[in-house]
């Protein structure tokens, strides 16, 4: 996926990155968006068997700092 290339507030350059998810405390990984609302696993963090997702790609914007975040396909 391409991303903007121009920020929608200032049209600056928008500069690709992502947002770190330490979900697993050292472990990091990159966020991932899941299909519904969050319910919360009898077990630990929230339930996400059977559900659609997809990880999160961000773009910021090298004048303003503006963050703007895409759901990627698999």
């Amino acid at each position: 996926m391409a991303g903007p290339s121009a920020c929608p507030r200032c049209h600056g350059p928008m500069k690709p990155g992502f947002v770190i998810d330490r979900g697993h405390h050292p472990i990091a990984g990159t966020q991932q968006w899941v299909e519904s609302t969050p319910e919360k696993s009898f077990w630990i963090g929230l339930k996400t068997k059977g559900r659609e997702s997809y990880e999160v790609r961000s773009y910021r914007c090298e004048r303003c700092g503006f963050l703007e975040t895409y759901a990627t396909n698999p």
